[in-house]
């Protein structure tokens, strides 16, 4: 080779490892996603989803046996002092299927639902890449404890150790969570308007009359 075409190809061998690396393809990931919602009353509905994205392990588009057809989702609240009780029941395009195992565990500041369903017979009708947040499978039913007075903010966090999904078998062989890069954990919140359960709101007449009577008081201790 003659010196001319050495010296380019060192040239061209250089140029290029001054050139920035292509960016990896990003991975595809379904998600689970905790609605963010605002409390207006002592109690509050809180929509829980699912989102099936082609090209993951797990999903409608899979063949049979790899389908979504168990999960286990756990909501970690906080300020838990916030809270005066709370569930995690079954909702959406879950509701009217009958799962062969169904659990709900809870303790201060968490509750879960753990639900498995046979694809043969209950399988769940999930909407390929719908549109975010996807198809709700689930909700959370808060009634807000007395401290959570209007300003408060109750986090709703997905739990990345314990929130997962999986096949009929719900045994991980086929599993997605957040540490395998194929499972997006959407957390969300309650924002609190609304004075806590059992503190009725001021109507016009009573601010008239406390301030009416904070008035006379001044009077009083000025004379």
């Amino acid at each position: 080779m003659s010196r001319t075409a050495l010296f380019t190809a060192a040239l061209l061998t250089a140029l290029c490892s001054l050139l920035p690396s292509a960016p990896a393809a990003a991975q595809v990931a379904d998600a689970v996603t905790v609605a963010t919602v605002t409390a207006s009353g002592p109690t509050v509905d809180v929509p829980v989803y699912i989102r099936d994205v082609s090209g993951t392990p797990l999903g409608i588009d899979q063949p049979p046996g790899s389908r979504i057809q168990s999960y286990s989702i756990k909501v970690n609240y906080s300020p838990a002092s916030a809270v005066q009780s709370i569930t995690f029941t079954r909702a959406g395009i879950t509701a009217a299927l009958t799962p062969t195992l169904e659990l709900s565990p809870s303790g201060p500041g968490t509750v879960s639902l753990l639900d498995t369903f046979p694809e043969a017979t209950q399988l769940i009708p999930f909407t390929l890449n719908g549109a975010p947040p996807g198809n709700q499978i689930g909700h959370l039913t808060v009634t807000l404890a007395p401290s959570a007075i209007p300003g408060t903010t109750i986090v709703l966090a997905l739990d990345a150790t314990l929130t997962q999904l999986t096949d009929e078998g719900g045994s991980g062989a086929t599993k997605e969570s957040a540490a395998g890069g194929n499972l997006l954990l959407v957390p969300g919140a309650i924002n609190v308007i609304a004075p806590p359960a059992g503190v009725p709101a001021m109507n016009g007449w009573l601010l008239a009359l406390l301030a009416a009577s904070l008035a006379a008081i001044a009077i009083r201790t000025r004379i």
